[in-house]
């Protein structure tokens, strides 16, 4: 009897999951195996919400699997010598796996390589499983990656995805031994108003969102308060639902929304391509601009606590804090006024947002945050989103902000996202803090320490 190991990582799908359809192709039976890795809990990534999600995903993954006739395997430890564990117990020929592009994730390869030596069982890495193009499979003449998006993405269109594969009928699984699926229950500290995980969860998202939302996506992206975006982002984080197919069905239904869809699918992609070429960027300026950051306590409290004064970015906070996930015009915004307003390290937004975000992965969450701090790839490193402007564009009747910070229920549509304008006696009443910092000073600082 010939034995494999998948591995699941980010990849917790049986639909379109080439690593598992490999491992079953080439033998009789095979352990579909996660590990909850010591060297990712250490890294301070596993924080409560992902943890919770990740529970969901894994007990779903684990239902279908005993759908098909076999089940989750679940171990604890070095992720390693776990799978180098199970190769003994079992006579595994190969181990097959998806590709990363964080340190995280290919510092794991490596690990995996070193433990299987002399075991005699190989290891396989597959591509394009995490993402829908695998990093450098386009590339610009004579460099490592793209740097500027639009190039990219002429390059990736042409180039297509790869074709997407069904989810198994039968699952025969080896006799091993399992740590229980853990439970969402488990886990203490979670936003109280976080997605359910899993694949099942993912997949009626999808398909929701392609017969509905998609089609009107291009004009609606950034209505903040009608939350016309496919809430997919977390799904793709922890591959519950597979990028390539993603883009396959986008395609299909071909409205000019599920174009502009694709289009930030490919945004995901440039983002894993300029990390896999440059790691350091995750914790480095990709263009150091010479900064001399500020550091005031009190102002970057009243950022994570959405007590700003500025009412946009507050209800952008607050929402992160209660969902676990923010509106991707918020994300933009909140992260111009820390960088840029507040002239704060991008790399305490990035921790920040790691600290909550159910769909924070290292190549995105970092990358963005480089683009909106004017280090990263954004050809106008300098631009800065007012938020006023912003909130009266996106938000133009305040209902967004009314959502997220009652103490402004009853504040009139002209005023909402500049209270501070509010008559003396209306502003007396109204339990809102007053603007940290006033723009027209925090932009010229700003401009005056980047020397633009």
């Amino acid at each position: 009897m010939t034995v494999s190991i998948v591995l699941f990582t980010s990849d917790l799908r049986l639909h379109d999951n080439p690593s598992l359809r490999a491992a079953l192709h080439e033998a009789d039976r095979i352990v579909p195996l996660f590990v909850h890795d010591d060297a990712l809990r250490d890294t301070g990534f596993a924080v409560p919400n992902r943890r919770a999600f990740l529970a969901d995903c894994l007990e779903d993954l684990d239902s279908g699997l005993r759908k098909r006739g076999g089940r989750l395997v679940v171990r604890a430890g070095d992720v390693a010598e776990e799978v180098r564990r199970v190769v003994k117990e079992t006579g595994v020929g190969r181990v097959h796996v998806a590709a990363g592009v964080s340190r995280y994730a290919t510092g794991r390869e490596g690990r995996l390589r070193a433990a299987l030596e002399g075991t005699g069982c190989e290891l396989a890495v597959h591509d394009a499983v995490v993402t829908a193009l695998a990093p450098g499979e386009v590339l610009p003449s004579g460099k490592d990656h793209y740097a500027v998006f639009t190039p990219y993405f002429r390059r990736w269109a042409a180039a297509g995805v790869r074709d997407f594969v069904a989810a198994p009928r039968k699952v025969r699984v080896a006799d091993v031994t399992s740590d229980p699926v853990p439970k969402r229950a488990e886990i203490s500290g979670v936003s109280p108003g976080l997605d359910t995980g899993g694949e099942s969860a993912g997949r009626r998202r999808l398909r929701a969102w392609l017969n509905g939302g998609v089609a009107d996506y291009e004009n609606g992206q950034n209505d903040v308060a009608g939350d016309a975006t496919s809430r997919l982002s977390p799904h793709l984080h922890f591959g519950t639902v597979s990028a390539a197919e993603v883009i396959h069905e986008a395609n299909r239904e071909g409205s000019p929304g599920a174009q502009a869809f694709v289009r930030q699918l490919a945004w995901r992609d440039f983002h894993h391509q300029v990390l896999a070429a440059r790691p350091d960027a995750a914790a480095h300026d990709y263009r150091a601009r010479g900064d001399r950051w500020r550091s005031n306590a009190k102002e970057i409290t009243a950022w994570t606590e959405g007590r700003t004064g500025y009412p946009f970015v507050d209800a952008a906070m607050r929402q992160l804090r209660h969902e676990g996930w923010m509106h991707n015009r918020g994300r933009l915004v909140v992260a111009s006024f820390l960088t840029k307003t507040l002239y704060v390290d991008w790399r305490v937004g990035a921790r920040h947002f790691l600290s909550l975000l159910v769909d924070g992965d290292v190549a995105n969450n970092q990358m963005n945050w480089q683009w909106a701090a004017g280090t990263g790839t954004d050809t106008r490193p300098n631009r800065i989103l007012n938020p006023v402007i912003q909130g009266k564009r996106f938000d133009p009747r305040g209902a967004y902000v009314r959502r997220w910070l009652p103490e402004l229920a009853d504040v009139p549509d002209r005023w909402v996202h500049e209270p501070w304008k509010l008559p003396d006696g209306d502003r007396a009443a109204v339990d809102y803090p007053e603007p940290v910092v006033e723009l027209a000073e925090a932009r010229a600082r700003f401009e005056q320490a980047r020397d633009v």
